[in-house]
């Protein structure tokens, strides 16, 4: 089977032959005809035109294939399987097919008297046969997009702006793609949760107490009916960013200030890039080290005082959380400071205000949308963290504003829900899209708030 590496290849490849040819062509056209000035658009806009004219249907085709090759192929399997296999229910035939595959893959062996053994060679008969087709048809695609562009090529045709809508509807193609991905995982989420919301009432959901999504193999069993109420996790999710935001928030917006106003620049060009290696770090790491060094010596600490703390706590979270998304505060902070005006600092100090006024009254306010910009996002990286509670907070879902205690987040409970085989027909693995959908609408909200503030003081520091 030919890769689709390759073929990606062979593609490019035939583009820059045909830029190549596009771009001789304008000139030996331009030569014979007064020169270059003589022509509607430069040189390389024709070689330009004949590549895009190359690439852009042969990616289409490109994509298109592979899409759907895996159906057609696996479709004509079917047509053949054997019929004690066809008798099977639609599950088993999909579990016979996908064995077939991956002994196709080298993944595992089947026995020569296995009823599917002979199912293997067909089925690589079958991807080689559909790579050679997908060659032949890539190859001629090429050819034809080549020989239409290249015969266009004259003196009067102005190729800029055939070349220049040509990249307006690739702009535009990818925004599409970034809308139709967002809404596709939009409804996704929201049928899913409709599924949840039919089995689980929306009052239990979002204001009971008690987080139990176990259910029981037998209705007589203790829990077999589940409790779903999201109010522990809300309180556990709150809980741990508002510890992580009163350590990020502070120490980076100060952090800003001093690298934006303060420091002289040889040292601004050292701190904040050391700063920002923080952003770097993989959550795991700092979830290691919540749980091995800051838990215990917060635990120790707790003793000392004649309080309880539990080894793994909200408190030890929210502080390794929040030097973790310090940057996301200091760098979006310090570079919206950075450009304030300093026609504005100068009116100020010359009005007879100090440098730390100055900093308070004019430059903060008239940097404020950026800073709310940024304190959004670590709120909304706060939020989203899963790594660090897993580790250092646990996985009890506590009902408590105590931060010695162990809590759970809502991201920590959809990974939980999802891992491992699931039916997607239960509470229990459907709950899991109920919690996507309210995070959705968390973060949706705190975007309308935040544009709301960039508006408001946007509008009076125009």
């Amino acid at each position: 089977m030919i890769s689709p590496g390759y073929l990606l290849l062979l593609l490019l490849s035939l583009a820059m032959i045909g830029q190549m040819a596009g771009y001789q062509r304008a000139l030996g056209i331009a030569s014979s005809q007064g020169g270059i000035k003589n022509l509607g658009s430069l040189p390389v806009y024709y070689g330009a035109w004949v590549s895009l004219s190359i690439a852009i249907p042969g990616l289409i085709l490109l994509g298109l294939w592979l899409m759907s090759e895996d159906a057609v192929i696996l479709a004509s399997l079917r047509e053949i399987l054997p019929p004690d296999i066809l008798a099977l229910d639609d599950q088993r035939i999909e579990l016979e097919l996908s064995r077939v595959v991956s002994a196709a893959a080298g993944v595992q062996t089947l026995g020569q008297d296995d009823v599917l053994y002979p199912l293997v060679a067909e089925l690589q008969r079958l991807q080689q046969a559909s790579g050679t087709r997908l060659l032949i048809a890539l190859v001629a695609t090429a050819s034809v997009g080549f020989a239409l562009s290249y015969s266009q090529i004259r003196m009067e045709f102005v190729a800029r702006r055939a070349v220049e809508r040509i990249w307006m509807g690739v702009l535009f193609a990818c925004a599409g793609v970034a809308v139709v991905t967002t809404l596709g995982i939009l409804l996704s989420v929201v049928f899913e949760a409709i599924r949840f919301f039919q089995l689980v009432s929306v009052g239990e959901f979002l204001f009971g107490t008690e987080w139990s999504p176990q259910i029981a193999m037998r209705a007589d069993q203790q829990g077999s009916s589940g409790r779903f109420g999201v109010l522990p996790l809300i309180t556990g999710t709150m809980l741990v960013s508002l510890i992580a935001l009163a350590v990020a928030v502070p120490v980076g917006l100060m952090s800003a200030i001093y690298l934006s106003e303060y420091a002289e620049r040889r040292w601004r060009d050292r701190l904040k890039p050391a700063l920002e290696v923080l952003a770097g770090i993989p959550t795991v790491v700092y979830g290691v080290f919540a749980a091995l060094t800051v838990a215990p010596i917060i635990r120790d600490l707790g003793s000392s005082l004649g309080l309880s703390v539990s080894s793994e706590s909200a408190l030890a979270a929210g502080l390794v959380m929040g030097i973790m998304i310090i940057p996301f505060v200091s760098s979006l902070a310090d570079d919206i400071i950075h450009a304030v005006p300093q026609s504005m600092r100068d009116g100020s100090l010359a009005l007879g205000a100090t440098e730390s006024e100055t900093i308070t009254r004019v430059v903060i306010p008239a940097a404020l949308p950026g800073i709310v910009g940024g304190i959004l996002l670590a709120a909304s990286r706060a939020i989203g963290e899963t790594m660090i509670v897993v580790m250092a907070a646990g996985l009890s879902a506590n009902l408590t504003l105590n931060p010695l205690e162990s809590v759970t987040t809502v991201t920590v409970q959809i990974v939980t829900l999802l891992v491992g085989d699931q039916e997607f027909d239960s509470p229990k693995t459907l709950a899991a899209f109920a919690l996507g959908l309210m995070l959705f609408i968390v973060t949706l909200a705190l975007n309308f708030y935040a544009l709301y503030i960039v508006r408001k003081y946007r509008e009076q520091y125009d």
